[in-house]
């Protein structure tokens, strides 16, 4: 493991266990609707922007919703779980103290929102570990692109090579390693189909953040 001054985060299926919220947003909005969830529409939306998908699943579908009041809908959906029932993943917040001790900067890149992440962090003891919490959002671009990943290194005053990133996702390693970043991959259930891609192209891969403990210089 390289030397770092900054650690960059994904939230969902990195640091937290969320990614059933969204299977169960999805599978609750379509089944009130009295549509099926197919696996094609459920990759489809992975990793799109709230708009992007409320658009996609209009034309998909035909609903009469607006884009507005679908986001609307799936964020209260999901806010409750984030807040509620959403934990983070084994050894990560013992890993983020670990990092605080030793004034490692802490970032976060995420596709997310904040109506969601702020409570879940809270709740989960974490929000004021984050020096600094950055959206795709504010960016224009997703994570297959470095955009997230420069724009988050620049709010903590930090150079690219000097930062490493964790991600649970093809396009977020792609990204970060276009943006001249360290990648770490940490498994998540839901990426298990490209486990083989995150294992070749990460610069490392971790079953748990278990395996950080005591790798940390000086």
């Amino acid at each position: 493991m390289k030397e770092f001054t900054a650690a960059i985060f994904d939230l969902d299926g990195t640091l937290i266990d969320s990614m059933y919220v969204w299977n169960k947003v999805d599978q609750d909005f379509l089944t009130e609707r009295g549509i099926e969830v197919t696996e094609e529409y459920t990759e489809a939306v992975r990793g799109m922007f709230f708009e992007t998908a409320a658009r996609y699943t209009i034309e998909t579908y035909g609903l009469t919703e607006s884009v507005e009041q679908i986001i609307s809908i799936w964020l209260h959906m999901a806010r409750y779980e984030y807040e509620h029932h959403v934990k983070l993943k084994p050894y990560a917040k013992e890993y983020l103290e670990t990092l605080r001790k030793k004034g490692i900067r802490i970032g976060m890149a995420t596709s997310s929102n904040p109506y969601l992440l702020e409570p879940c962090l809270a709740s989960n003891g974490v929000l004021d570990y984050f020096d600094a919490v950055c959206y795709t959002s504010q960016v224009g671009r997703n994570k297959s692109f470095p955009d997230i990943y420069l724009f988050t290194a620049e709010k903590l005053g930090q150079k690219p090579e000097n930062c490493v990133v964790f991600e649970d996702i093809p396009e977020g390693i792609d990204g970060a390693r276009k943006a001249g970043m360290y990648t770490v991959a940490v498994y998540d259930k839901a990426s298990e189909s490209s486990l083989e891609y995150l294992k070749q192209t990460a610069d490392r891969y971790i079953d748990s953040f278990s395996e950080m403990a005591g790798e940390l210089y000086g």
